[in-house]
């Protein structure tokens, strides 16, 4: 009977190796100027690395500017950006960490406010937003959002090669991983749900139809993005409708996707849900996220990562040992311990090397 791997062992993903199998999730920031990172992003993503993590990913990465969330949001749209990414990813690699990147546009939901600022979320242009927002159909995320216009078949096609111009600038930048963000109702996301996605062109209404944007931007960032290097998708495996009487994206539109994306050069599946509507009914709890993690890898015979209120070591340790995910993707507690893998490891009798600057500290 063949070991199962446990949450400190290595994973290798085409020719890059993974020390562990915890990853810092995509964490959107709010303090890029003009899609620039800084200081601030440095050291929010090389504390991560000083503590451990194998494998760390920006915040969701503008592809275009009206792309981008907020005006806040990082982004890798022009080459000035890849200067001020270089020194992150460097200090990552010295530390032991995978640099990876999340590539995004925001779709329907572009436009808004930083989560700190008063007011109404969207943003126009008077107030720090802008001008038309775009979507694949015309239809707003809700009555406080911007009413989007729908994308034609020239503008869908802009999109994939600037999604393909990113992932050049990322490279260029040093990442080793790029994840494309379809997740959380976002631009690629709405394109797969019917409850966005309301086009009756080649875009629209089929699965097929539903699913050929992302298929697309895959294959255009695979032909610019080193076949060495892996590729990875965030998706949202579910939409969370159902009860609702709307149907919305599935799990098992999720595990079909997945096949389709496996043979176009995807590595992994990154598996959230939900995102698409204002208030769909989510039973949240502990790892509540991990089932479509576990189906989406057994049934599409893919890698996946699991993600959602992941949070104790032993929890983590049993998603790996128990097969139900290939890695552990980690947001809100590394925000809260930015050190989580090095107090993690003796919790399930693993030894880790702390920073030589740390050592006097580890625990005995």
């Amino acid at each position: 009977m063949a070991v199962m791997p446990k949450l400190f062992d290595p994973i290798t993903l085409r020719s890059v190796t993974l020390k562990n199998r915890i990853a810092v999730s995509p964490m959107c920031q709010y303090s890029s100027q003009d899609g620039s990172a800084n200081d601030w992003h440095l050291v929010h993503l090389g504390s991560r690395a000083v503590g451990g993590a194998a494998m760390i990913l920006t915040e969701a990465a503008a592809v275009t500017a009206d792309g981008r969330i907020s005006s806040s949001d990082l982004g890798i749209w022009k080459d000035a950006h890849i200067e001020p990414l270089s020194r992150i990813f460097r200090f990552l690699r010295e530390n032991g960490s995978v640099p990876g990147m999340q590539l995004a546009h925001a779709g329907r939901k572009a436009s808004t406010a930083p989560p700190w600022e008063p007011g109404p979320a969207p943003r126009d242009p008077e107030h720090g937003g802008w001008t038309p927002i775009y979507a694949p159909s015309a239809l707003a995320f809700d009555s406080h959002y911007q009413v989007p216009q729908a994308l034609s078949l020239e503008q869908i096609n802009h999109i994939a090669q600037a999604f393909a111009e990113a992932a050049r600038r990322a490279h260029a930048a040093g990442a080793q991983v790029i994840e494309i963000h379809a997740a959380h109702g976002y631009l690629l996301h709405e394109f797969l749900s019917p409850l966005a996605n309301l086009r009756t062109d080649q875009y629209g209404g089929s699965f097929e139809n539903r699913t050929r944007f992302l298929r697309e931007t895959v294959e255009a960032i695979r032909r610019v993005w080193p076949d060495t290097l892996p590729l990875l998708v965030r998706i949202s495996a579910t939409d969370w409708e159902q009860a609702s009487g709307f149907q919305g994206w599935t799990p098992e539109e999720s595990v079909e996707l997945a096949c389709e994306l496996k043979p176009l050069g995807v590595d992994m599946i990154d598996c959230s849900s939900g995102g698409n509507t204002p208030h769909p009914k989510i039973p949240i709890g502990a790892g509540y996220q991990v089932p479509f993690a576990a189906r989406i890898r057994r049934d599409a015979d893919v890698a996946t990562g699991a993600v959602g209120m992941i949070t104790e070591p032993m929890q983590a340790d049993q998603i790996i040992r128990n097969g139900d995910a290939d890695l552990v993707f980690m947001a809100r507690e590394f925000l809260r311990h930015p050190y989580w893998p090095l107090h993690a490891a003796p919790q399930v009798h693993a030894t880790v090397d702390w920073p030589k600057q740390y050592e006097r500290a580890k625990p005995k």
